[in-house]
């Protein structure tokens, strides 16, 4: 009985050991064999930072602290409309900027709002949503009159 017990404690060992050789052996084939494989649907903030080319198409301005359009801003979606058009490939790409006094998340943060804003009136004035890409909020680091630090640009490209 006792080479039995031995046999059984051997066949066990042995088992154990097969089955951490195969789970090995397909975590290495499993992680070669995506290697080669392209992820289409990363949303457009892990796709990297797109860089602006060009000139802006617009520059839209927002008061102090705030994230509202101006009246004389309501006709970007016709503008941004008329440059698409000329090319059915372009994105429109908005840019943010905020000025470096003050809490830098906080105002980073109205920056996005104020890029979501004219995001916002360009869809309801006909543009695709889809289309539409945005550049992580920048500072103007103390160039240009404070009015600068307080824009979004619009870009065709």
């Amino acid at each position: 009985m006792a080479a039995n017990d031995e046999d059984e404690s051997t066949a066990v060992i042995v088992g154990v050991l097969a089955g951490i050789v195969l789970a090995i052996v397909a975590v290495v084939f499993g992680a070669s064999a995506g290697k080669n494989v392209q992820a289409t649907t990363k949303p457009v903030a892990e796709q990297g930072e797109i860089a602006p080319v060009g000139e802006p198409l617009a520059k839209v301005y927002f008061a102090i602290g705030a994230a509202k359009l101006k009246d004389a801003d309501k006709d970007i979606a016709a503008r941004t409309l008329e440059a698409l058009r000329a090319n059915e490939q372009a994105i429109v790409l908005l840019s943010g900027f905020h000025d470096p006094s003050g809490d830098p998340a906080q105002n980073a943060q109205l920056a996005k709002h104020r890029a979501e804003t004219v995001r916002d009136a360009l869809v309801a004035g006909g543009v695709a949503a889809e289309r539409i890409k945005f550049r992580k909020p920048e500072s103007t680091l103390g160039t240009g009159s404070a009015e600068e630090g307080r824009r979004v640009e619009i870009r065709v490209q």
